[in-house]
């Protein structure tokens, strides 16, 4: 009756049991999974700014319509059952008894089967709408030493028995809160907590502490004994609780019908999910998930992205560039055509770069429409047009480009570029007056030409074409509260002299006298001793000696592309590290874990 009055139940602490009969306890507060009418009644009578008088009608009318709602389920399943010619029960006015050890919670919930009866030579489930023929003889074959007997029950009789036999709960936040600390005694604290609650539940608790941290992913992952879930926070998989099967299964059950992905699929799978959480503040945010799925040995695996929708995130301002990158990217993103090509692997932050020239660009005076897989955050004002991961990988970037480039965009956004026919057709627009921006996959901003060469063949409109090349990748921040100075050894200063010395001539070159850097401290709060993550970047414009090479070269190795960017006043990628870590943002161990 919630989602008919739109009258949610007041929450109550109370202390429960596992379902499976344990001893332990955990301090948990109810939610409203089937409102009863004393529920209803209480929550209409406690409505603020509400007149006396509609209060009293809605505390006579809502226990009457309810009965009667639940009488009409009722006289629907009986005659249901007199055409399938099933024997129906009433379990409204009957005694609940609850068999735990006849099913499985898992199995309660996929069968949608009640055990009503249940002892050493009968069992009568009450068995749904949607509980099949298959099912019922599986579980004749599974209890042959007893008689079993089905009977017809509503919908409403069900929910009623699985508000007992799981009743619905909520963690308390503050009880549980992830640190951040990957140690044994956390994780058995909070695998042991989640073991107790519902699966909507577990997916919100998960999503939330994930938003807490900052951590980009969350992963599922199907051991052979127990089901592991780690948070990628700033780059870094942590784990932060482990799951039995039969909890693992419910929750994946959770996720696949919210994402509507199938969970008995071969395959790999795609999907999204929009959750609204609660912090532990009390505060509401909403976060996007993207969700990919395969099938391991084990069972199937997850991992789910995490993509705040927060517009204030994307903007130009706050990613760190450099004053002469940033004076490059705001005189290529005003032109009216190009194509600007953001690279790097998969996490490195390019769909964040995209979306913020986007939001840059985006006024009443032009036209944008982006292609994407998925369509990652909604912008106003911008057409946007979704493409799943099988149209991805069958040219549909390539056909649905040509098709958009008709309808008169002035700014396209290609999500990716993967194949030939993209890449060419991408070229093409922007030859032809539209400003293009898209990501590919390469190690440097060199490497991105030679890669392009490699798919569609050498061009010499490439030069013509390619406004500007950036490459990145995500370092963890230092925890300014933390950090811990050190005076590094001779080899590493005199290395670090090469590098400054090297630095593009437009580049202030920082002293080294009596140079200090930093490592990771300690806390309570922060066990890691980073947070957030800085990009680092290299990029280059086709104009100078890189134009010429591209225009006049062939058979280019990627060396040549670079000596020629850097001869032109690229600072590399390795250069933008250093000088990072020479500011105290960062560490050399997390430049050379991800620059090399």
């Amino acid at each position: 009756m919630s989602r008919i009055w739109g009258i949610p139940s007041q929450p109550h602490s109370t202390d429960a049991d596992t379902f499976g009969g344990s001893e332990k306890r955990a301090h948990i507060v109810t939610a409203s999974y089937i409102m009863s009418d004393n529920d209803n009644v209480a929550h209409a009578a406690s409505l603020t700014g509400t007149d006396w008088f509609v209060k009293a009608l809605l505390c006579r009318i809502i226990p009457l319509m309810a009965l009667e709602q639940r009488q009409l389920d009722e006289q629907n399943t009986q005659r249901r059952a007199e055409i399938l010619k099933l024997d129906y029960q009433d379990t409204s006015a009957q005694d609940k008894q609850l068999y735990r050890d006849v099913l499985t919670l898992e199995e309660l919930y996929r069968l949608k089967i009640i055990p009503l009866v249940a002892d050493d030579h009968h069992i009568t489930f009450g068995i749904t709408n949607t509980t099949s023929q298959q099912t019922m003889t599986d579980l004749k074959n599974r209890f042959l030493d007893q008689q079993v007997k089905f009977v017809l029950i509503s919908d409403a009789g069900y929910r009623e028995y699985m508000r007992l036999y799981d009743p619905p709960k909520k963690i308390e936040y503050h009880d549980i809160s992830i640190t951040g600390g990957d140690t044994k005694a956390q994780v058995d604290k909070v695998s042991e907590l989640l073991s107790q609650v519902r699966a909507d539940d577990m997916l919100a608790y998960l999503v939330s502490q994930a938003h807490e941290l900052g951590s980009s992913d969350i992963h599922i992952e199907t051991q052979k004994e127990n089901v592991r879930i780690r948070l990628r926070i700033d780059g870094v998989l942590h784990e932060i609780a482990r799951l039995d099967y039969d909890k693992y299964r419910v929750l994946v059950s959770a996720i696949a019908s919210a994402a509507n992905i199938s969970t008995a699929a071969e395959g790999a799978q795609q999907g999204h999910i929009s959750q609204r959480v609660t912090m532990a503040d009390g505060t509401q945010v909403y976060v996007n998930l993207r969700l990919e799925t395969v099938q391991t040995v084990n069972g199937m695996d997850m991992v789910m992205r995490l993509f705040n929708m927060d517009q204030a995130m994307y903007n130009l301002d706050r990613l760190g560039l450099s004053p002469p990158q940033r004076q490059v990217v705001d005189g290529i993103i005003t032109k009216p055509s190009g194509l600007v090509l953001v690279v790097g692997p998969t996490g490195s932050g390019k769909t964040t770069t995209l979306y913020s020239i986007l939001n840059t660009l985006n006024n009443e005076e032009r036209k944008i429409i982006t292609i994407e897989d998925p369509v990652e955050y909604q912008f106003a004002g911008v057409v946007q047009i979704p493409l799943t991961g099988d149209q991805a990988s069958q040219g549909g970037f390539a056909d649905r480009l040509k098709a958009i480039l008709r309808l008169d965009p002035d700014i396209v956004m290609v999500g990716e570029i993967r194949d030939g026919d993209t890449a060419k057709t991408a070229l093409q627009a922007a030859l032809t007056g539209h400003l293009v921006l898209s990501t590919f996959h390469a190690n440097s901003a060199a490497a991105a030409l030679t890669r392009m060469a490699e798919i569609i063949g050498e061009n010499p409109l490439f030069a013509s074409a390619i406004r500007l090349v950036m490459a990145q990748r995500l370092v963890r921040r230092l925890d300014d509260s933390t950090k811990v100075a050190y005076e590094p050894d001779t080899r590493t200063m005199d290395w670090l002299k090469r590098v400054v010395a090297g630095l593009p001539p437009d580049t202030e070159h920082p002293p080294l006298e009596g140079l200090k850097l930093y490592k990771p401290g300690t806390s309570a709060e922060n066990p890691f001793g980073f947070k957030g993550q800085i990009a680092l970047r290299e990029q280059f414009t086709m104009t100078g000696k890189v134009g010429e090479l591209m225009t006049n070269g062939h058979n280019l190795t990627t060396q040549q592309i670079e000596a020629a960017a850097v001869a032109s006043g690229m600072r590399t990628m390795l250069q933008d590290g250093v000088l990072h870590v020479l500011s105290g943002e960062t560490t050399l161990e997390e430049l050379f874990r991800v620059v090399g």
